[in-house]
């Protein structure tokens, strides 16, 4: 089960982010960690094509620093006496993705979290843009708020494909999950789609062929779950089609709150290789919180 010592959760004071506050406060206290409240102050000459050192801000930029500094204590300050947890307030200038990924590596977060959007976020139609571009940038696993942190997650669905941070999938899902149920889908993919295309074609009846795939598909569940799967109610489903269509289906389907899944690409285009073609669609997709884990876990 992975040690979540150090939260990184960023706010821009906007309602989605606050949901995102909420949500990591509810997990730190959960693992006991503590959490790093971290604002980024988007400098005044900072323009989408420039970019400044820090000895090039502005004393204007500083004094809007020192402000929101003191905005971000006192929001810190409210946030510890309420949860009982440990917060760490932090402020930044620069370009928000940018100094998040940044400051979760130089403090060695075990977790990012951060809201579907913010304040400023029309470049991107369904993830705000500090959000999706954050996704490209991290190397810790990074959490998108996306509903009220009202209640703990009750339904969790872990997306694996068998590769290497699928086990990492599966114990962050079970870690976040809290005792809550884990079902752990596979998707058989693009080969069994077009076996299955080919065979009502041709009039080809590939049912036991599927039958043997399902079943192998299981097994390698089984071996998957079998070292973190003590205490935990965990469900098996394996499904052949698209992977983005089946997971998508399958949250609305269950009523799932949050979807873990795997956060790397096979082509298709730089950002698909950076972010991974299934995960971006997912992400961007599904109304549920979303847990993506890089392939260094």
């Amino acid at each position: 089960m992975p040690s979540l010592s150090r939260i990184v959760v960023a706010t821009d004071f906007s309602d989605f982010s606050e949901r995102a506050v909420q949500r990591a406060a509810r997990i730190a206290k959960q693992h006991n960690a503590e959490l790093h409240l971290l604002h980024v102050v988007r400098p005044l000459d900072l323009y989408p094509s420039l970019t400044l050192t820090p000895d090039e801000f502005g004393h204007s930029d500083q004094d809007l620093q020192q402000a929101e500094q003191t905005r971000v204590d006192a929001m810190a300050a409210t946030l510890s006496s309420q949860v009982g947890i440990r917060v760490r307030p932090v402020t930044r200038l620069g370009r928000a993705h940018t100094e998040i990924a940044g400051y979760a590596q130089a403090v060695a977060a075990d977790l990012v979290v951060a809201g579907s959007r913010g304040e400023s976020t029309l470049m991107d139609l369904f993830l705000g843009s500090t959000a999706s571009r954050l996704l490209r940038v991290a190397t810790c696993p990074v959490l998108l708020v996306k509903k009220p942190a009202d209640e703990p997650y009750r339904k969790v669905l872990a997306a694996v494909d068998f590769s290497p941070v699928s086990a990492a999938v599966v114990s962050h899902a079970i870690s976040l999950a809290d005792g809550a149920r884990v079902e752990t889908l596979h998707v058989l993919g693009s080969e069994v789609e077009q076996r299955l295309r080919k065979a009502k074609f041709v009039r080809v009846d590939i049912a036991d062929w599927l039958t043997r795939q399902r079943a192998e598909a299981e097994k390698q569940l089984d071996a998957l779950l079998a070292p973190v799967e003590k205490g935990t109610a965990a469900g098996r489903l394996v499904q052949p089609g698209f992977p983005p269509a089946v997971i998508c289906q399958s949250v609305e389907a269950m009523g799932i709150d949050l979807v873990v899944l795997g956060r790397h690409g096979h082509g298709g285009g730089l950002q698909e290789w950076l972010l991974g073609s299934v995960s971006k669609d997912v992400a961007y997709a599904v109304a549920c919180d979303v847990l993506l884990i890089s392939p260094g876990g």
